[in-house]
């Protein structure tokens, strides 16, 4: 059946008169007669008992009548969907980052998405790094993400949203407590908690950049997947370990101080990315709420 064929139908089901039917769809009686003959060949049955005087439904029309509001319930859905696709106001955003140092920047880019577009979803992957995440961006599989870079790769348009300086987390009984800063050459014997090298995390590949500069390789005794599990070694007593003090402000640990350390280095800058060439509207809308939600620094 198609479209036509359902509301002529239904036009005839409901006025139960072919000449007020062809009215009500703004076109004559032959052909409206013409399109349900058709129909009732396809379907092999009658849908509609006639006499000179009335029109009723047979057993088969009756039964097709809600099924064919359905049909054309489905149909306008579909449309209004992706006419509000189209506009941007509703649809999915692939946004990739990498837990605790993100979240706050996460959460106040959700919300304001949700206040300017409340049909668009942010599908949420916290426990991508920067490499990976720029990877999957490139590639399409994410369309937005929050990361690091030394230079812009290509491809990519993003902002900076935040800035970030290292700092080296130790338990509260360690002998660096009371410093006022730290300088990297002094970590050369420490037993570290660093995040695996193979992660794509731009804060271990800098650290261990910081340590060969200073003639040393780090002394990695424990790697751990995720800074959650990074922080609470660390609150255990269990070694130390450099990070950004954005990630160290989403944990209130007793058991644990920071210190900045001194490198030789930009502030590291933290970027909302996303393809060039992405013509995304759901993600042309979130862009737009983040420019309020997470102002450009630096």
């Amino acid at each position: 059946m198609e479209i036509h064929q359902i509301r002529a139908f239904l036009a005839v089901a409901e006025e139960l008169h072919f000449g007020r039917a062809a009215d009500k769809l703004g076109m004559a009686q032959p052909p409206l007669s013409r399109t349900i003959r058709q129909l009732e060949r396809e379907l092999g049955t009658d849908l509609f008992r006639r006499t000179t005087r009335s029109v009723s439904l047979s057993p088969a029309g009756a039964a097709l009548v809600e099924p064919a509001r359905a049909v054309l319930d489905s149909t306008r859905t579909a449309r209004e969907s992706i006419k509000l696709a189209t506009l941007g106001d509703i649809g999915h955003v692939r946004f990739g980052f990498a837990g605790a140092s993100s979240n706050k920047l996460v959460a106040k880019l959700a919300y304001a998405s949700r206040q300017r577009k409340p049909g668009i979803t942010l599908d949420l992957e916290s426990t991508t790094f920067a490499n990976e995440a720029l990877t999957r961006v490139i590639d399409g599989s994410l369309d937005l993400a929050l990361v690091r870079w030394q230079a812009k790769p290509p491809r990519i348009s993003g902002r900076p949203v935040m800035m970030e300086r290292p700092v080296v987390a130790v338990h509260t009984e360690h002998r660096f407590v009371g410093r006022s800063s730290m300088d990297i050459a002094e970590l050369a014997d420490e037993d570290l908690i660093l995040l695996p090298a193979e992660s794509g995390a731009n804060i271990r590949d800098l650290i261990d950049h910081w340590c060969f500069r200073a003639g040393f390789t780090p002394n990695v005794i424990q790697e751990a997947p995720d800074s959650w599990i990074v922080i609470a070694l660390v609150s255990a007593g269990m070694g130390i370990t450099i990070t950004y003090d954005s990630v160290v402000a989403s944990f209130n640990d007793p058991n644990m101080v920071t210190i900045p350390l001194t490198v030789d280095h930009d502030p590291i800058k933290v970027y909302l990315a996303h393809r060039e060439d992405d013509d995304n509207p759901a993600l042309r809308e979130v862009l737009a709420a983040a420019e309020l939600a997470l102002p450009t620094v630096g």
